[in-house]
């Protein structure tokens, strides 16, 4: 039987006591407000997007995890404001990771998660993870985030959600947007959340534009053939060497 359950809130993700990290304490009800449509008609015009498998699609494909991204105009003194749309399949949770290096220092998770002993219930959670203890679970990471909406239909977690003040550097003079994505999936047991299992690191990426992961179909060819300059050159050198050896 189809379960979605729908949440809209605007909350501060705040988690104060290490030890809390099952089902969120928040209320989630039917709303009349409803996921958007996740496609990637959008991908590198409006929104940065990353996936696994390559260019896969979320309409109605079960087994992408995808991730689109929309950043506004960084405003002093805070940051970027980013608008994240994540879908994937997990009896578990599935997770966005924003960190400036994957292999040294934490990267902020945003879980959008279903709890299976709650008739599927979903809920949002923001977590770190420890970039040098990859096996760790998760802990817990106090974190603005605003306008979360998410779906569960059977194991298919759908959500949106905004994360206001983002900033890749600790100056609050400067404002840099490129953070390396991750994209994976956990367990949950209805109390805990498991490790956060990577399924693919974009590397870094400029968030505020949406075709900095998007090949440039116009780059040569590293094989081509030589242009009309080099092959003057090339004449010209063969005309001194016979010059010489006369």
């Amino acid at each position: 039987m189809e379960r979605v359950l729908i949440l809209l809130v605007a909350a501060f993700m705040a988690y104060m006591a290490p030890g809390i990290q099952g089902t969120a304490h928040l209320s989630f009800a039917n709303n009349t407000t409803q996921v958007s449509n996740f496609t990637r008609q959008t991908c590198g015009v409006t929104e940065l997007c990353v996936e696994t498998p390559d260019d896969c699609d979320p309409a109605g494909n079960t087994t992408c995890l995808f991730a689109a991204i929309n950043a506004s105009t960084p405003m002093a003194p805070n940051g970027t404001d980013l608008t994240v749309k994540l879908s994937g399949e997990s009896m578990g949770y599935i997770a966005l990771g924003l960190t400036v290096n994957s292999s040294v220092g934490n990267t902020m998770l945003f879980i959008c998660a279903q709890n299976s002993s709650s008739n599927g219930t979903f809920f949002f959670r923001t977590m770190q993870r420890n970039n040098v203890n990859t096996t760790d679970a998760p802990t817990p990471l106090e974190k603005t985030v605003t306008e979360i909406r998410g779906s569960v239909t059977d194991n298919m977690i759908r959500c949106e959600f905004n994360i206001p003040d983002i900033n890749a550097t600790t100056s609050r003079s400067s404002h840099a947007t490129t953070f390396t994505i991750l994209l994976g999936k956990g367990s949950f047991d209805g109390n805990t959340l498991g490790v956060f299992n990577v399924s693919l690191d974009s590397g870094p990426l400029n968030l505020r534009d949406p075709t900095s992961n998007v090949v440039n179909a116009t780059t040569a060819p590293t094989g081509r053939a030589p242009t009309l300059a080099a092959n003057a050159v090339l004449l010209l050198l063969s005309v001194l060497s016979l010059s010489i050896m006369l």
